[in-house]
């Protein structure tokens, strides 16, 4: 299986069997395929990460890759100012290439009770494959 399938499958997973909000699934779908195991601490750190409670703040997704940043550079021994620009980054290029970095713009629907479950489930298999795909390019990671 290669990797896009893998994360199109993990997404589909946390998404309908878990019921996971977007920054929790980018957190451990990038700690899997990284082979990273994450503490419960951080998982819970990420429970209002999608789009700040809903609010429309910045992205869940761009939010998970960021702390995942942070969690990797300190594993690998990065000094602080590596993990901060790859984290500018990574921020950099997933505003280029989706358009914006805050909730509100990439779910411009918001979270109303009126809206089908997990609307965002597309943007996130490819955020996710975005975030793996810009670690493997900066860490040179052989996925």
């Amino acid at each position: 299986m290669d990797i896009k399938e893998y994360i199109n499958g993990r997404v589909e997973h946390f998404y309908w069997s878990e019921d996971v909000n977007c920054a929790i699934a980018t957190l451990r779908i990038l700690g899997e395929v990284m082979g990273i195991e994450l503490s419960a601490q951080v998982i819970d750190a990420a429970t209002g990460m999608h789009g700040a409670g809903k609010f429309g703040a910045q992205c869940g997704l761009v939010e998970g890759s960021l702390m995942f940043l942070g969690i990797l550079g300190r594993q690998e021994g990065l000094p602080e100012e590596e993990i901060s620009e790859s984290c500018y980054k990574l921020a950099f290029g997933f505003e280029r290439h989706f358009g914006s970095l805050m909730c509100r713009d990439l779910r411009p629907q918001g979270f109303g009770d009126d809206q089908p479950p997990h609307l965002c489930e597309e943007l996130t298999k490819q955020a996710v494959l975005f975030a793996v795909e810009f670690i493997n390019d900066r860490y040179n990671i052989d996925l």
